[in-house]
């Protein structure tokens, strides 16, 4: 199965993200730069992790959009595009409208596509490539290589995303009838970026929110039967709050990034425990091309 191998191999693929970080380093944003970063699905939540991280970090605005959402007018020094078959129709139909001179990073998989040609500067990551048509170790490397940039240490995160490879997947949660991530801050992406790979791959009901806005009506959904997966550390009172409801709780362990690994396995054994093969999700092509 392409999906769970992918999943497998992110170790890997983050060392070599972490090895690249230096050498990719003039293709992306420098420190004090205006930023827009593009996505669509996926690569939108990792644009809205990275906007969160380099914004905070100090080294200047950054904005996420959606590839279809970018404000006509704004002006920015430059546009970081993520896709990764670098064939999306939004990302290339946003990037063609930018004001002239406009600096674009693109961020893919693999050089020589469209996006490519398109762009200022590439930063291609072609051991994270995938297969399938779900997205697992393409974001989570391109994370692990733009938290480096920012002057991170990353040393330890393959260690962590092993760790979240051999974690328990409890039949509770394999079974559960709807799954709410919740991550604050930068990983409020993750959280929603995991909701989506419960969607995609197991047809799952999943939501996502931040810690604080989940006692704001969604915790109405929590029963007996249902989890709440935890990206980041709970409010005051929030565990307990779940817990009586009959939900189970699943506390963040791990860092957020290797918490979205475990997710991960989660939506591959959900979608086989309801005999769905994650490999073929419905409805879905690996890149979204229009005409």
């Amino acid at each position: 199965m392409h999906t769970r191998d992918e999943i497998a191999s992110q170790p890997d693929t983050w060392r070599a993200a972490a090895d690249l970080a230096p050498t990719a380093a003039t293709r992306l944003p420098a420190s004090g730069e205006r930023v827009a970063v593009l996505g669509c699905g996926t690569s939108w939540f990792v644009a809205q992790s990275y906007a969160w991280l380099r914004e905070s970090a100090g080294h200047g605005l950054t904005d996420a959009f959606q590839g279809s959402a970018f404000p006509a007018g704004r002006r920015y020094d430059r546009v970081v595009a993520i896709s990764r078959s670098g064939t999306t129709s939004e990302i290339l139909a946003t990037v063609a409208g930018l004001h002239a001179g406009t600096r674009v990073t693109a961020l893919v998989a693999a050089p020589g596509t469209p996006l490519c040609a398109a762009a200022s500067d590439v930063v291609a990551l072609p051991f994270a490539d995938e297969r399938s048509v779900v997205q697992t170790r393409f974001p989570t490397s391109l994370l692990v290589l733009l938290r480096a940039h920012l002057g991170e240490d990353v040393a330890a995160l393959p260690a962590q995303a092993e760790r979240a490879l051999a974690a328990p997947l409890p039949d509770e949660h394999v079974k559960a009838e709807q799954v709410t991530f919740l991550g604050a801050d930068w990983a409020f992406g993750l959280a929603q970026e995991a909701a989506l790979k419960m969607r995609e791959t197991a047809r799952a009901w999943s939501e996502s929110y931040t810690p604080m806005e989940y006692r704001h009506g969604p915790l109405a959904i929590a029963e007996p039967g249902r989890l709440t997966w935890l990206f980041t550390g709970a409010p005051e009172g929030l565990a307990d709050q779940v817990a009586a409801t009959g939900a189970a709780v699943k506390p963040a362990v791990l860092d957020p990034l290797a918490e979205l690994v475990h997710a991960q396995r989660l939506a591959v054994r959900a979608a086989e425990d309801r005999g769905i093969d994650p490999d073929v999700p419905r409805n879905l092509t690996r890149s979204v091309i229009l005409p």
